[in-house]
């Protein structure tokens, strides 16, 4: 929107609908798995990204994730964190539910 078009008018009231945020993008389909470790103090953690679900849909993943490997963890950015190296578990738990699951990183 350039900065001479008029929104709003004391006149008339709102002139334009101020537009939404677009939705999240869509990915590509694969769900990837990257072990961190720096920037967390030596500990391991597996960031599990790609997942086009809804906000809900997350956090029963996430909660579900971590009752099955038996660790703490996170939502952040639309990305969930499992405390620990349990990459081989998560991958498999994931691919039984329907996801392409890929590894990345080191």
């Amino acid at each position: 929107m350039s900065e001479s078009e008029l929104v709003y008018s004391t006149e008339v009231g709102r002139i334009k609908t101020v537009p939404t945020p677009p939705e999240k993008a869509k990915g590509d389909g694969i769900v990837r798995i990257q072990r961190q470790v720096s920037g967390r103090k030596g500990s391991a953690v597996c960031v599990i990204s790609g997942l086009d679900l809804t906000e809900s849909e997350l956090k029963s993943l996430a909660t579900e994730l971590k009752k099955r490997c038996a660790c703490g963890g996170a939502i952040k950015n639309h990305c969930i964190e499992i405390q620990g190296d349990k990459r081989p578990l998560i991958k498999q738990l994931l691919e039984q539910k329907g996801f392409q699951v890929k590894f990345i990183g080191g």
